[in-house]
Formats: C-alpha cells, structure tokens, sequence
C-alpha cells in the first residue's frame, strides 16, 4: 500500500529520509530548523503542490516525479545523484539545481539555476524556459525542445546534444562540445561554439561576433547569420549561408556558400587554411 503524506510542514535534518512508495501533497519544507536533505534517498515518490526553502532535498532519489511544486532561491542543490524522475508545472530557484543525474525530464518548467544539469547523463527540457549562466556542463545525451534560454558559458564540454524550436540567448556556447544538432533555432553568442567536434545548424539564425572558429565537422544548412564578423577561422566546415556575412576569415577546409559577404579576410594563418567561400548566382 502506499503512504500519503499530506498538508504537513517539514523543516528537521532529513525530515522524511528514505520514503518509499509515497504520495506527498501539499506540503512545506521549510522552517527554523532549517534541516538539510528532506527527502534524500527516497524511492518511488510522487510530489505535488509542494513548496521547498531548504537545502539539498532530493539527493540520491529514484523514481520521483514532482508536480506544480516550487523550489525557491534558497534550495540550493536541491536535486544531486537523482535518478528516473519527472519533474512538471514547477520552478526551480536554487543554485546548482541539477548535478549528477541520469534521465531527468523537465517539462512546462520555470527554471532560475546557475551551473544547472553539470555532470548528467539522458536530461530533456520540452516547453520550458531556463536562465542558467553555466547550463549543462559535461553532460551527455540531453534533447532540448521549445525551449527559452538566457546564459553565458553553455553547453560546453557536452556529448550526444538535440535542440530544436529553441531560443537560446548565450555567449561562448557550445565549447568543446561534440555531436550536437540545433534545429529550427535561434543562437546568440559571442565566440559561439569554439573548438566544436561536429556541430550541426539545421534551419538556423545565428547571432554574434566571431562565430563558428576552430571546429571539426562544421555543417551548416539553411541557415541565416546577423553581425557575424570574423567567422570560421580555422574550421573544417561545409555550410550553406542564406543572406549576408560581415566576414569570413581563413577557414581551414571545405566550403562556404553565402548569398553575399562583406569581406573574405585570407591573411597570416597560422595553419595551412584551404577552405573556399562560393558566392551564390543571383537567378532573379
């Protein structure tokens, strides 16, 4: 049989450590006590219209889900080592809100987390919005579908990436990244995806300085780029550009197609740079 727990107020040190098979409604985690780890090391347990003020709640939890629930500024690493979980209609608030996780889905989320989803294995974000100025570092297998994104350092050091129907307002996004595809998005960022290994722009607006440079396996398709300058220095890239570039600057290999470009800079590399830019005919 399963426990409910219900329209109860929790603030001691590991409040309810190690539930099993519980429905928890409508409660509050947060007090005086100001106790650590509520729920940590629970199993199979469901959460629904709960508000959390503490620190480190679902730490090492298996098979969760968590439902119209709030997880304020001061819940910080609320969700660390956590398994299998579901996580809908809420917000999250604290630091470090995701880390170490495997097969985390968040869906109609409202997130505020810097350095959120580090270090985590199979994570999906779907119609969600994220402010994050460290989102996912060295993470791998994670799928981002209509999604808001406001950061800086994203996506670096990343493995096995999807976004598609995306916003993502960034900055050095996509470093050291390898095996992403964006479709269908919108990216903005200074020095946008350096040092990429197979990095793929499907049906995308690419916005910002100095884009695209020293990356391996660089495609781009149907794609359109606003106040790009000095892009792709030293990439191995196959793109296809719709509309202008500022400038384009020594790339290393492959084949750049654009409707017009401002500039092609060929000057002192510090490689052998062999990459050509082909100028679209203009059939109308």
């Amino acid at each position: 049989m399963r426990k409910t727990v219900a329209d109860s107020r929790f603030d001691e040190e590991r409040a309810l450590y190690n539930l099993r098979e519980a429905d928890v409604k409508n409660c509050v985690f947060a007090g005086p006590a100001d106790g650590e780890s509520v729920l940590k090391e629970s199993r199979d347990v469901n959460l629904t219209d709960c508000t959390f003020s503490l620190r480190y709640p679902l730490w090492h939890v298996k098979q969760f889900t968590m439902e119209h629930s709030t997880m304020d500024e001061l819940t910080r690493a609320a969700i660390w080592y956590a398994t299998d979980g579901v996580i809908r209609n809420s917000t999250l608030g604290g630091i470090k809100a995701v880390r170490e996780c495997e097969r985390i889905r968040l869906e109609d989320c409202h997130v505020v987390s810097q350095e959120f989803g580090w270090k985590s294995v199979g994570i999906t974000l779907t119609d969600s919005d994220i402010e994050s100025e460290y989102l996912f570092f060295d993470s791998r297998d994670v799928k981002l579908e209509r999604v808001q994104m406001k950061g800086k350092y994203s996506f670096q050091y990343m493995k096995n990436l999807e976004i598609t129907d995306s916003v993502l307002d960034t900055k050095d996004a996509f470093w050291h990244s390898e095996n992403v595809t964006v479709r269908n998005s919108v990216v903005k960022g200074e020095y946008l995806a350096w040092f990429s290994d197979g990095l793929t722009l499907i049906d995308c607006k690419i916005i910002g300085t100095q884009p695209l440079c020293y990356c391996k396996n660089l495609k781009l398709v149907n794609c359109t780029m606003e106040d790009t300058d000095l892009s792709f220095e030293y990439s191995d890239v196959e793109a296809d550009v719709k509309g202008h570039v500022i400038s384009i600057k020594n790339p290393k290999s492959g084949t750049i197609t654009v409707d017009s470009v401002g500039e092609i800079i060929r000057e002192t590399p510090v490689m052998e740079c062999s990459g050509e830019v082909v100028i679209r005919k203009n059939n109308g």
